[in-house]
Order: C-alpha cells, then sequence, then structure tokens
C-alpha cells in the first residue's frame, strides 16, 4: 500500500467563506500516483470545515446565510458561554460543527470518484489567518 500527506495553505482574506479545494486536492491524488484507495480532507481547525456539495455560488450563498441564522456572530460572553474565555468566535465553533470536519472521497481508476456536481469545499468561519486542511491518500 501507498500514501501521500500534503497540506494546502488557506489564507481566506475574510472572516467567513467558502473555497474550492477541489483541483487541488486532484493534484494530490495525481501526485501520489494511487489508482485504487481512499483519500481524506480534513479541516485541521476547529473553526473551519471541509464538506461536498455542488459547486452554484447561489448554494455558498445560501450555506452562509442558513449557518448565520443558525449560530449568529455575537461577540458577546452574555451570547455564547465560550466568549467567556476571552475568544469571540463561538459562533464559528458552531457553523464548524453543523458542516462537518472531514470528507473521504474513493479514488477509482487514478482519480476522485466523484457524484454528478460533487466537489470539495473548505468552510472558513473566522479567518484572516492561516490555516492548513490535510490531504491523506492511501492505496494501490
Amino acid at each position: 500500500m501507498k500514501s501521500l500527506t500534503e497540506y494546502i495553505v488557506i489564507e481566506c482574506p475574510n472572516k467567513k467563506g467558502f473555497i474550492n479545494l477541489t483541483r487541488e486536492v486532484e493534484k494530490c491524488v495525481r501526485k501520489s500516483g494511487i489508482q485504487e484507495g481512499l483519500c481524506l480532507v480534513n479541516a485541521m481547525h476547529i473553526t473551519a470545515s471541509v464538506f461536498i456539495n455542488d459547486a452554484e455560488s447561489g448554494l455558498l450563498h445560501d450555506f452562509g446565510v442558513w449557518l448565520e441564522n443558525l449560530a449568529p456572530f455575537n461577540p458577546s460572553p452574555e451570547h455564547y458561554h465560550h466568549n467567556r474565555t476571552g475568544e469571540d468566535n463561538a459562533d464559528a465553533h458552531l457553523k464548524r460543527q453543523v458542516m462537518g470536519r472531514e470528507v473521504v472521497v474513493a479514488i477509482t481508476k487514478g482519480e476522485l470518484d466523484f457524484g454528478p456536481w460533487e466537489q470539495i469545499y473548505y468552510g472558513e468561519f473566522d479567518g484572516m489567518r492561516r490555516k492548513r486542511v490535510l490531504v491523506k491518500i492511501i492505496g494501490e
């Protein structure tokens, strides 16, 4: 069995946003030389997410609005107990919990084996700083 570990560096210029990682992950799969296996893509920060969905700008906008309704930004320690630690990002932790930590995609014939329209996205909920995404590929 072969494996490859790569890190994609993310520098989201905004506090929140969605970044399509599909092409970067595909480069990693090609680099690995693995024809049959699995690819794990993991947000290595507790205020960020990795998920799979459609590459459609209206849907990405809707995710942002929906998440803000579920867990609105509010730096007040009276609103979120986590903010009593001196942080102001409790909402980002909650948004990450909803959107998920990681995805696993099958590799078939040397390519990510997606369903129709599927793309890999990074969701940033407390940005404006450097973060990493782990790509771990295993197989033959």
